[in-house]
Parts: C-alpha cells; structure tokens; sequence
C-alpha cells in the first residue's frame, strides 16, 4: 500500500471522501482536499489549450482552471446536465476545478478497505488513482489531485504567460 494512502488514513483509521460518478464508474476525492462543490458554470475558454482543459472560472475573485476529468480519464465527452458539477479542489495552496457527472454522497471508509491501483489493470495511468477501495459490493477509485491540480496549474500558468 503506499505511503500516501496509509499516511492520510493513519491517524484514525478511517478517510472521508467525496464520492463522485464519471459515467457509470465511481470515484473518490479525500474530503479535506475539497474546498466547495459548485453547481455547472459559465468557463472561459484558453485558447490552444488541451482538450481536458474544460477553461477557467472565477470563483469569488480567484480565477481557477478546470479540468473535464472525462477527458482528463481518456472517457467519452458528455454535454452538462442538470447532476454535472465543479469540485473546487485544494492541494499545498493550488487550487482547481474539476468537472464531473455527479457528486454522490460523503462516505468514510476503513484505511483497511484501501489497496494499491493493480499495475496490471492500470499501468502507467496509475498515477492519477491512488488506491482502491472496496465499498460493499462496489470498488471506488481514490483520485490521486497531486498529478491533475499541477496538470491544470502548469497549463493555466504557460497560458497566461505566453
């Protein structure tokens, strides 16, 4: 299991999470990286911008990127629908948007319910799911937000700059 996953579940054995759907597969967000879930807005487009860059928005004086994590996941495009919304979501001060189906329910789980993404599935995109967790008789991948808010940073900032 790695570190990052025992680390953030250690001290009480349990991790809260912000459970959200991306067609029909079920995702998880730990719940202190979200600052708010918002419903669809108005973005802004960024000109040359990749695909999985949905724009940016401002949310109360801040302009913050979002990223359509079904493109970002290599899924099917699907229009805005009345369930769509934005996880405005937090990591060592950078901030970002990201665009999902449907946001679910806050649910804790055991850190003994966790286990490293299997290589054999996943391979080298592994590096956006963190860990499996399986709830019942349903599996919900951890979202790794490192890799996707310093993707959405990176590309906000050589934007603005250029």
């Amino acid at each position: 299991m790695s570190s990052e996953i025992t680390d953030s579940a250690a001290s009480s054995g349990q991790l809260q999470l912000v459970t959200f759907k991306l067609g029909a597969e079920e995702f998880g967000l730990d719940v202190m990286n979200v600052r708010e879930i918002d419903k669809t807005v108005t973005f802004t487009q960024i000109p040359n911008s990749p695909e999985f860059i949905e724009g940016i928005i401002n949310l109360r004086n801040n302009v913050i990127p979002v990223i359509d994590l079904r493109r970002k996941f290599n899924m099917e495009f699907k229009l805005n629908d009345q369930h769509t919304r934005i996880i405005v979501a937090e990591l060592e001060g950078k901030t970002v948007g990201l665009r999902v189906d449907a946001v679910q329910e806050v649910l804790r789980i055991s850190s003994d319910s966790l286990e490293p993404p299997p290589s054999t599935v996943f391979g080298t995109d592994a590096i956006f799911i963190k860990g499996i967790a399986r709830v019942g008789v349903k599996i919900l991948m951890l979202v790794n937000l490192a890799p996707l808010i310093s993707s959405g940073e990176r590309i906000f900032t050589e934007e603005l700059c250029n």
